[in-house]
């Protein structure tokens, strides 16, 4: 932690404490005066980890009940947290969990706060991988790739950059959250894209031209023998006075395609061309179209404020190397003055979620930036503005089964990202979102890094941390 950040967490603490929590004097953490984390009418899947919280009461006895038709438990204090056991036993058959708290008054136990949690039948994958990293733009030297299971508190790391040499590590993705075949870049020199697949940890060197010196966005071909990656040359830039705090475009963008079987590099012109800058490659979950972002080519950051990406799609035959000659665009945000990013199909390959903001590619930083979503069967938006917060919302990923999403979120302070969790029925209706639970409500006061990049996995990644350090230190 350092030392600003350390500093910051301890005068949080010291108000959040002094008020005990009361409703007049809650921190921004707080999006709901009675309980922190908010956890008030969220839909949960039953094999997720308890979800601990605190109550916001100035009074000193405090008890909470959960009780389904047949079963309840009482927990006493401020801070909530029921035990693993009774918990699972809580989500085993019900729909719903009734959450009364209660506060003492005059030795009689009254009514404070009562919600409910809606269970849903639908499983969540077992883990979800992040990076977690600092929430500025210039610390990048201890940072890692961690892997958490859902239905405990468990965390392990992937990788940790404290090993040798702080290499910067970014954009790892999971080929359909397969934990042993995934990816992610090592930054800087010696740059390149380490490799986990069929059991094997390899470097693959990606500086193929002068245009082309490293590969940034990927997305996987469902065959596990190609990856679609984006080619950036990025700029970064600080606002002096900007509710957006800091600012990154592309001088320019292409997208092309590896065959990770012999590391060889697939192009065709309608991904590469001059006129446009085409950026956030995603490949359908049959793999028969790519989309990606594309947006007119432009004087930066001159024209920053004008800069608006379209979704845009190009049909493919990976098995003969056919590209479409055709690029339709699928919505054409630029016409509406807005812009899209990371582009992300459901895995039915119906809904296409995607992140809006009013300008550029770089979401992360532009506090105006909002989730949405669009059916491409029915070809209409789909609303799910109840996922969405006042600060960032930004990266997503779907859940195998695709009755969930994860997505990265500013909500709590408009500093750090933090990761949250909505439910997505058959017909798109999203649920509200709810925190990544940890064991200790306080969790996210202390937590000084920011939660970048939330993928779900079908099963823990196993015995391979060795060989990336290897691998990437440049010892085997």
């Amino acid at each position: 932690m350092n030392k600003l950040s350390l500093l910051l967490s301890v005068i949080l603490l010291m108000v959040v404490y002094a008020c005990d929590y009361a409703p007049a004097c809650m921190p921004v953490y707080l999006s709901n005066s009675f309980i922190y984390p908010d956890y008030s009418g969220v839909t949960i899947p039953r094999n997720i980890a308890s979800l601990s919280f605190r109550v916001g009461t100035e009074k000193k006895e405090v008890k909470t009940i959960f009780h389904t038709k047949d079963y309840s438990v009482t927990v006493k204090g401020k801070e909530v947290v029921v035990p693993t056991r009774k918990w699972k036993k809580l989500l085993r058959s019900e729909e719903k969990v009734q959450v009364d708290i209660l506060v003492k008054e005059r030795a009689k136990w009254e009514p404070f706060y009562s919600f409910l949690l809606h269970i849903s039948a639908d499983e969540i994958d077992p883990y979800i991988t992040y990076r977690l990293i600092a929430p500025g733009y210039e610390v990048w030297n201890c940072m890692g790739i961690y892997q958490r299971s859902l239905s405990s508190f468990e965390e392990s790391p992937v990788y940790e950059n404290n090993t040798m040499s702080h290499f910067c590590v970014n954009c790892h993705t999971a080929n359909k959250g397969n934990p042993e075949e995934f990816i992610f870049h090592q930054r800087p020199k010696p740059s390149g894209t380490i490799l986990v697949k069929g059991g094997t940890v390899q470097k693959l060197n990606t500086c193929y031209s002068e245009k082309i010196p490293a590969l940034v966005y990927p997305s996987w071909h469902p065959s596990g023998n190609y990856i679609a990656f984006s080619v950036n040359k990025t700029v970064q830039s600080i606002h002096s006075a900007d509710a957006n705090r800091i600012e990154v475009w592309d001088a320019y963008s292409d997208i092309v395609i590896v065959d990770i079987r012999n590391n060889t590099l697939i192009t065709t012109p309608s991904l590469m061309s001059e006129e446009s800058f085409e950026t956030f490659p995603s490949f359908s979950p049959d793999g028969k179209t790519l989309y990606f972002c594309s947006a007119r080519s432009m004087q930066l950051p001159d024209s920053l404020l004008r800069l608006k990406y379209d979704l845009c799609s190009i049909e493919v035959d990976m098995d003969n190397l056919i590209f479409g000659q055709r690029v339709d665009t699928v919505i054409k945000a630029s016409e509406d003055d807005y812009s899209i990013s990371f582009p992300r199909l459901s895995p039915d390959g119906r809904f296409l979620l995607y992140t809006w903001h009013k300008y550029g590619n770089f979401s992360i930083w532009h506090r105006e930036a909002d989730l949405k979503m669009y059916d491409l069967e029915k070809k209409h938006p789909v609303d799910i503005e109840i996922v969405n917060s006042s600060e960032a919302e930004s990266y997503h990923s779907w859940s195998s089964n695709g009755r969930w999403i994860i997505f990265s979120s500013r909500r709590g302070d408009g500093l750090y990202t933090r990761p949250y969790i909505a439910h997505i029925d058959t017909n798109g209706i999203a649920g509200k979102p709810f925190l990544l639970p940890q064991k200790s409500s306080s969790y996210y006061l202390f937590q000084d890094r920011s939660y970048n990049i939330p993928e779900f996995m079908t099963g823990k990644i196993k015995n391979c941390r060795t060989r990336i350090e290897k691998v990437v230190e440049g010892r085997d």
